[in-house]
This record gives structure tokens, C-alpha cells and sequence, in this order.
């Protein structure tokens, strides 16, 4: 198998190298060398011709487009960049672990650092003025370590417009690999009254 992809003529490589960063725009050099089986001077190469921006410059151009706006907490309460967002849809964000997100010892991220990335976008996902997090069924797939790039994922699954709750699951990658997963119970003003001082995950971490 590695060597029919070696031996990918550039027009089909340039084919593939297309199709991978429209499935996912956050993917990194590193990954496509990896999933190409090519250098990384061939993938930089690569972009340069099909006029592709490398990582960064994506990441600015997504963030830069309309997109829902956050109704129910501040934007800097938000752990990551929030890149997409369709209200009681779907949301994207993007957080890169550095220096004090890890342990110091090991360069492994600290488990709530990762937990309040996927929390605060469950809750920004909601179109509503208050939601706090009722409770959270997780789990951690595998370490996230210092330099790598978390893209986290919310989909809501049920209860939208006047409901009190809804279900909203995250699943947050590194590069095409699963390193967490969510599922969370969101309490919105909307309809049944939300008690004071319900638990928000992200400001408990």
C-alpha cells in the first residue's frame, strides 16, 4: 500500500493532498507527509502550486468567517478559538496546548484544560443568554502533549428552541485521531427555570 501512494503521479497526489485538507482544514504538514508518504518539502511544495495556505493562514481565513455570534457566555470565557458556530447546530474551536497547559515533568496536557475546551463549547453552542452545564459523561482517548493542536467539535443532538435541556456531544482531535470525547446535558433559560448557581464546567477547571 505504501508503495502505490510513493508512486502517486503528481497530478493524483495534488488530487488527494486537495481532498484531505478540504476534509479537514486543520490538518497539519506533518499529517499529510504522513498520510501522503512524502517528505515534508514535497507537501510545502504541493501547497505552494494549488495555491493552499499552510495551517495558520486557514485558521485565519476560517475565523474570519461570519459565523454565529456567542450569546451565552463572553467570548474570552471561551476556552480556544471558536472558528464555527451554528447556534443549537454545530461549533468548532481550536486550542494549542503550550507551556502551562502540561505537566512540566512529562509535556502531557492536563486533563482539564482539554475537558473545559470541549465544556465551553458545548455552552457557546447553545442560543441562549444562560446555559451551564448540567453534567458530563467523558472521556479521555489518549494523552494530548505541549505543540499539538486540539480541534474540538459539538454537535447538538436534541432539545432545541423553548426546551430546558439539551444534549450536546464534543469530540476533540489531534490531526484524523479521537483524543476526547463528551456528552453533555446543558440546562438553557428557556422554559423550565435554571437554579443559581448550576455547575459550568470550564469555570470549575
Amino acid at each position: 500500500m505504501v508503495c502505490a501512494i510513493e508512486r502517486l503521479p503528481k497530478k493524483q497526489r495534488h488530487q488527494l493532498l486537495q481532498s484531505l485538507i478540504e476534509d479537514n482544514p486543520f490538518i497539519t504538514d506533518q499529517e499529510l507527509t504522513r498520510q501522503l508518504k512524502v517528505s515534508i518539502q514535497t507537501v510545502r511544495l504541493d501547497r505552494l502550486e494549488l495555491g493552499i495556505p499552510e495551517l495558520r493562514e486557514r485558521m485565519k481565513l476560517m475565523a474570519e468567517r461570519s459565523y454565529d455570534p456567542v450569546r451565552s457566555l463572553p467570548l474570552h470565557e471561551i476556552i480556544g478559538d471558536i472558528v464555527d458556530l451554528q447556534l443549537d447546530h454545530s461549533g468548532i474551536s481550536l486550542f494549542e496546548i503550550k507551556e502551562e497547559h502540561v505537566f512540566s515533568r512529562t509535556g502531557i496536557a492536563r486533563g482539564h484544560h482539554v475537558f473545559a475546551q470541549a465544556n465551553s463549547l458545548a455552552v457557546a453552542v447553545i442560543n441562549d443568554e444562560i446555559a451551564l452545564t448540567a453534567t458530563a459523561d467523558i472521556r479521555f482517548v489518549r494523552s494530548v502533549k505541549l505543540g499539538e493542536k486540539c480541534i474540538a467539535k459539538a454537535y447538538v443532538r436534541s432539545g432545541s428552541g423553548g426546551r430546558s435541556k439539551a444534549k450536546v456531544e464534543v469530540c476533540s482531535y489531534v490531526g484524523d485521531e479521537m483524543v476526547f470525547q463528551g456528552h453533555f446535558i446543558i440546562f438553557r433559560s428557556a422554559g423550565e427555570p435554571v437554579i443559581e448557581g448550576g455547575m459550568n464546567g470550564a469555570d470549575r477547571n
